[in-house]
């Protein structure tokens, strides 16, 4: 999972509109991609050829609830449920234990990994927006068993490990004696009380055991061990690296990787935001297309030549897109004359692998890139479709902290 947390222009990047008026269309042309009639925005020449292997949605769509920050947003794209169902205004507000599960968790939990290595990862920082820290991207009422294993590193910079490493002066031979001795005081515990301290703790005890004495996961974190055009490839950027790390986790047996954008949801555009109210084509030109081109286009060619694209699914996507019209407030926020706002009403994501068609668009917008023109995509049926491409039924029914069930999700696969 690609998350680009601060909302892409969808218009700049990847459905330019050409003929619609200068305060629509804005500064960047279009080029043609590997998809035939398809172009995409002046500023993303590799991805135009790397599409060969995707799926371009550009009818990503849904009406929010009451404001729409990113918090609601990214809540909402990630976990297929409004974050109204937890909390009275659904805005910002820290994750808690009654929030519906992001999709990484419920994948790690269906489809738990054969290696002994996290199967959970995110990186390079949390979601966030202003204060609020995780909001969408956590376990929620599946338990913190379930949690995301979060890196707090710049990939960009050698990584440090000893968190996943014994400590020099304990042997791996003490570390087993008191992994027995812990099983054996739990054995001994009385039937009420055993059943409360051991709810998903003694499996989590029992994976944190393997991951410290295997080697595979710390291995995995090792970018040193990739040939130095190979990282270039990808940039040497904090994104750049992070999606290398990312294939990299995938390939030792990670079964869910979420590589956010790395910037604060609402942070600065002309530093590294994609929240661009008050600048939206120079950071877009100069920051954040050069990045985002040079990353995801290695990922997606590097996957394939390694052949893990047919098991493997790649999501980009944003929590929504930018306002078409150009400088004009749509979400309450004040915005620069050449600023976008917030636009969930139509935005673009990018799909591939597990059988997703390759050299594909799905969708159109209208002239002005307002509204789905066919084809409809809401953020659930997205989350639909990442379950049943992973083998998961996206109907099953999950037990919630209160023993209530709830559907995995309220989408429809996109067949």
């Amino acid at each position: 999972m690609v998350f680009l947390q601060g909302g892409p222009s969808h218009i700049d990047l990847w459905d330019p509109k050409p003929d619609a008026p200068a305060n629509i269309r804005g500064d960047f042309k279009g080029i043609p991609t590997s998809i035939p009639g398809t172009h995409i925005g002046e500023h993303m020449p590799m991805m135009a050829k790397a599409l060969d292997k995707a799926t371009l949605i550009r009818s990503m769509s849904y009406t929010p609830n009451g404001l729409f920050n990113h918090t609601a947003a990214i809540y909402q794209m990630l976990t297929g449920y409004p974050p109204d169902r937890v909390s009275p205004s659904g805005q910002l507000e820290p994750p808690n234990a009654a929030d519906f599960p992001t999709a990484g968790s419920h994948v790690s939990k269906l489809k738990p990994p054969k290696e002994a290595v996290l199967p959970f990862v995110e990186l390079p920082r949390p979601l966030q927006e202003s204060g609020v820290i995780g909001k969408g991207g956590a376990a929620g009422f599946l338990g913190k068993a379930y949690d995301p294993y979060r890196l707090y590193q710049d990939p960009a910079k050698p990584i440090r490990t000893e968190d996943l490493a014994l400590r020099k002066e304990v042997p791996p031979e003490r570390l087993k004696d008191r992994f027995e001795l812990l099983k054996g005081i739990n054995d001994s515990m009385p039937d009420l009380e055993k059943a409360l301290k051991s709810y998903a703790i003694d499996e989590y005890y029992g994976k944190a055991f393997e991951l410290v004495l295997s080697g595979k996961a710390r291995d995995a974190f090792d970018l040193t061990k990739e040939q130095d055009k190979v990282r270039e490839r990808y940039g040497l950027t904090t994104f750049g690296q992070g999606l290398l790390l990312s294939r990299r986790l995938i390939e030792a047996g990670t079964r869910f990787v979420q590589m956010n954008w790395p910037a604060v949801a609402n942070g600065n555009p002309e530093v590294d935001s994609w929240d661009t109210h008050a600048a939206n084509f120079a950071p877009l030109k100069n920051l954040h297309c050069p990045k985002l081109d040079c990353g995801l286009s290695a990922l997606l060619e590097d996957m394939e030549d390694r052949g893990m694209l047919k098991e493997t699914l790649v999501v980009a996507v944003g929590e929504f897109g930018r306002s078409p019209r150009i400088g004009v407030s749509t979400s309450g926020n004040s915005n620069a004359p050449d600023g976008r706002d917030h636009w969930p009403y139509c935005y673009s994501a990018v799909i591939a692998g597990c059988g997703i068609a390759k050299g594909a668009q799905y969708g159109e917008s209208d002239q002005t890139a307002s509204s789905p023109k066919d084809k409809p995509v809401h953020p659930n049926d997205l989350l639909a479709t990442v379950y049943y491409a992973l083998g998961i039924d996206p109907d099953l029914m999950v037990l919630n902290h209160l023993n209530q069930p709830r559907e995995l999700v309220k989408g429809k696969v996109v067949a």
